[in-house]
């Protein structure tokens, strides 16, 4: 009586799974929002409002564009990692994440653990400038006055931890130099500091770096990435100089999820991403904000580029002793 009681439960309670389970409906249902850690109207806003409406047409729901800014993009990574992990949450996540963990490890989110890449996006490197009017007509000029200037120059940069401090920190300490970190409020700030002269270098995104350079306010002396900029010809990559994989630094964006997210929903965020990013006009929209496609091969494999770059980006700061403050 009790095993005829037991398997008639037993049924039951499969039963009720199993109308569960298609009453549930299928994902996506509805729309996804994609927190984006940065100002509205700025570079990666912008490429994340374009990018979104192909992404939503090929999920076949809409993508909502959240913004929520501060600490150099901790409140959002926080709150995307506390969010139900059922798909409907994402985070626009980048190497910055990995870099404000690495400076303070009590920060209350992990990059690595927290998070399911689905896929990177886009990546832009940065692009060491000096004024128009600048003595330095070339990176070898800039190199031979850091080692022989009889005052020690200076480089701007958009705050602590900042990609511009970051840059202009490895590229002294691995020339064994010295050179003063003049750190600004905004990023905004570098290309004026160093019009007026009360800068002499720094490292700035491309896709502020570029019109300026093509404006004739900012002479372009080196890239950050491996190779050179199309749109900066002539201009060499600093790893030619330096010889170190810690020159080269890429600034990537993607997709993340929070951790524990069901497969269904990576999977499909990935092919739907997959399928938005070789439409002929998101390179065109990219490469107008500074930025080119990259797409990963698989969320495994972004998984495994997101572990690779946290450990490079904590290198970096290892060797160039920047602390948070």
């Amino acid at each position: 009586m009790e095993r005829r009681t037991f398997c008639l439960g037993a049924l039951g309670a499969g039963l009720m799974l199993d109308r569960a389970a298609r009453a549930a409906p299928a994902y996506p249902s509805k729309a996804v929002r994609i927190v984006v850690p940065y100002a509205a109207g700025g570079g990666p806003d912008i490429m994340m409002r374009q990018f979104g409406p192909l992404l939503g047409a090929a999920l076949g729901q809409p993508i909502v564009v959240d913004n929520k800014v501060g600490a150099g993009g901790v409140l959002a990574a926080q709150h995307v990692a506390q969010a139900p992990a059922d798909g409907y949450t994402a985070l626009m996540g980048s190497n910055s994440h990995l870099i404000q963990k690495a400076l303070q490890p009590s920060l209350m989110f992990d990059p690595v653990n927290d998070f399911v890449p689905v896929t990177a996006i886009a990546t832009s490197p940065t692009v060491l400038v000096v004024a128009a009017n600048s003595p330095y007509h070339g990176l070898q000029d800039l190199v031979d006055a850091l080692r022989a200037s009889s005052r020690k120059l200076n480089y701007a940069s958009g705050g602590i931890g900042s990609g511009a401090h970051l840059g202009g920190a490895t590229f002294v300490t691995l020339l064994k130099a010295e050179a003063v970190h003049v750190p600004f409020k905004g990023s905004v700030e570098i290309p004026i500091s160093l019009q007026r002269g009360d800068t002499d270098f720094a490292f700035t995104i491309a896709g502020t770096a570029i019109p300026q350079v093509k404006s004739g306010k900012l002479r372009a002396l080196a890239v950050t990435s491996r190779e050179p900029l199309a749109e900066l010809p002539g201009v060499p990559p600093l790893y030619d100089l330096l010889h170190s994989d810690l020159a080269v630094q890429e600034f990537w964006f993607g997709i993340w999820l929070p951790g524990k997210s069901p497969a269904v929903a990576v999977d499909k965020l990935f092919a739907a991403a997959t399928a938005a990013l070789k439409e002929p006009s998101v390179r065109g929209m990219f490469e107008a904000t500074g930025n080119r496609v990259i797409q990963s091969a698989s969320p495994r494999a972004d998984a495994a580029f997101v572990r690779d770059e946290y450990r490079k980006w904590a290198d970096i700061i290892k060797l160039t002793g920047i602390t948070a403050g």
